[in-house]
């Protein structure tokens, strides 16, 4: 069995992560500042945890996934077990011009899951229903536990792959994941959500309530339009599907990209995949996916791909699998229970018995709208057969995803054929990312996936809204006109 966790350290449909940032509460005087009583009085009024520097909990509550952002240090984290715990956190912020930051799974790429003021972290919000086609999911969520407790009812959501990403975040960027293709992304089957705004109101949004709110939330990017607590979603039912794993050797790089980027946007809906050419620590390709349907189908649409790419691949494994197992598997844990898949510790969202570490890294993205030339595939090979560890990941779109306009939903990358995904941990990290970003910009040209949030990306309205920015700044100033939600690439 493959060592999932090299396969998708951080998943490229991670999504994930809720992208959530600081602000000052507009005309608050900058002295005006909370004294350790205005703390004390916080945390007496949360049916939550506060948590603040001093506390036994401080050190755990203040990380997030990427330790690269380890020295943030927050003035508190608030452990909020209701929407109106997030009320009087929000008031609290407005009241002393404290920055705030919400949180999820804590997965931001930027870091802004944190911040040195207040984080208002839902995780203790994490509950999922099932009832009649529809699932009611608390905002705090890691997916894991999503598609576990759904399983037991026979159902899921399309998602992605990382467990302890949160589904706010996932959710509220648009939420590519391992079955889009046949049942559209997360925002695609978000039915409802529940959201506190900048003012402290608790708002549903649907297409009958709240309605620009709710085509905000749905593709327009966390942490800038409110506190989102739950959502409702709809399902599909669940079958046996089909994982798989192909590797060819680096001398069949171009071609493989070639071949793949040719067959997997226009694949039957049923059939996911993602290329991954990684150096990590030496040169490897390989194509996984997954396909909601039987091994022998499987096996006939790859064999489409192999004769493509016109070699045999160096390895395969191909199996038949429950729906749960699948995502287990493409969560890196196969070998873990659904407890042990997650991270360690005693706060809301870890486990006694969680068995998964954090990461530093560095990523950016593309969103490619037509394919690569042979110039373009020559320079991403060129890319990753440079030192380092690192890789770049194509998820496929198309499908589903690409059935829906582009304005029905903030998410735009609609006519995308598929996603690209610049990624890089340890020594050199950043400066890889930067120069491979750099190089294929010619290519795949001004587009990007805000759940891959990229604080250095020029023009960044543009590249993660194209025409829907423009509406997304007509709800912020509708429901923020104080900007009380600011991050630093806000809407």
């Amino acid at each position: 069995m493959i060592d999932r966790r090299a396969f998708l350290r951080v998943s490229a449909l991670a999504g994930t992560a809720i992208a959530s940032g600081t602000a000052l509460a507009s005309g608050t005087p900058a002295w005006a500042g909370p004294r350790p009583a205005d703390w004390t009085a916080l945390a007496r009024g949360l049916g939550g945890r506060l948590v603040r520097p001093g506390d036994t909990s401080y050190d755990a509550a203040r990380l997030v996934f990427n330790t690269a952002f380890d020295s943030t240090r927050p003035a508190a984290v608030a452990y909020c077990r209701t929407a109106a715990d997030v009320a009087e956190c929000l008031g609290f912020a407005r009241r002393y011009g404290v920055a705030v930051t919400s949180r999820s799974g804590g997965h931001s790429y930027a870091g802004w899951s944190t911040g040195p003021g207040l984080v208002v972290d839902v995780s203790p919000m994490s509950s999922v229903r099932y009832s009649g086609g529809h699932a009611t999911v608390g905002a705090g969520a890691r997916l894991v536990d999503v598609y576990s407790q759904l399983g037991k009812h026979g159902v899921s959501i399309p998602a992605g792959s990382c467990p302890t990403v949160g589904v706010a975040g996932l959710t509220l960027g648009g939420g590519i994941g391992v079955v889009s293709r046949k049942y559209g992304l997360t925002c695609d089957v978000l039915e409802s959500a529940r959201i506190v705004t900048a003012d402290g109101r608790v708002l549903t949004c649907s297409a009958t309530e709240n309605p620009d709110l709710y085509w905000a939330s749905r593709g327009g990017g966390g942490g800038n339009f409110g506190v989102a607590t739950s959502f409702t979603f709809r399902t599909h039912t669940t079958r046996d599907v089909t994982v798989f794993f192909l590797h060819w050797p680096w001398r069949k790089a171009a071609a493989a990209v070639r071949a793949w980027q040719a067959w997997a946007p226009y694949a039957p809906d049923a059939m996911w995949s993602n290329l991954h050419l990684n150096h990590d620590p030496s040169p490897d390709v390989q194509i996984g996916g997954l396909y909601v349907g039987g091994r022998a189908g499987c096996e006939r649409l790859l064999a489409d791909l192999v004769h493509r790419v016109g070699a045999d691949p160096s390895s395969r494994w191909i199996s038949a699998s429950s729906y749960d197992h699948a995502m287990m598997i493409m969560a890196g844990c196969s070998t873990l229970s659904v407890s042990q898949c997650h991270r360690p510790g005693s706060l809301p969202g870890q486990t006694a018995n969680g068995r998964l570490v954090r990461d530093s890294f560095s990523a950016k993205s593309h969103m490619a709208y037509t394919p690569l030339s042979a110039a373009g595939i020559s320079a991403l090979i060129g890319q990753v057969a440079a030192s380092g560890r690192h890789s770049v990941l194509l998820d496929a779109l198309g499908g589903a995803v690409g059935r829906v306009t582009p304005d029905a939903t903030a998410f735009p990358h609609r006519e995308a054929l598929f996603s690209v995904q610049y990624y890089a941990h340890r020594a050199g990290a950043a400066a890889w990312t930067r120069a491979a970003h750099t190089a294929m910009r010619p290519h795949f040209g001004d587009h990007a996936y805000v759940n891959y949030i990229d604080p250095e990306l020029p023009a960044w309205r543009r590249q993660y809204y194209g025409a829907n920015a423009d509406r997304l700044a007509r709800v912020k100033a509708a429901y923020d006109p104080g900007r009380l939600f600011r991050l630093p690439q806000g809407v």
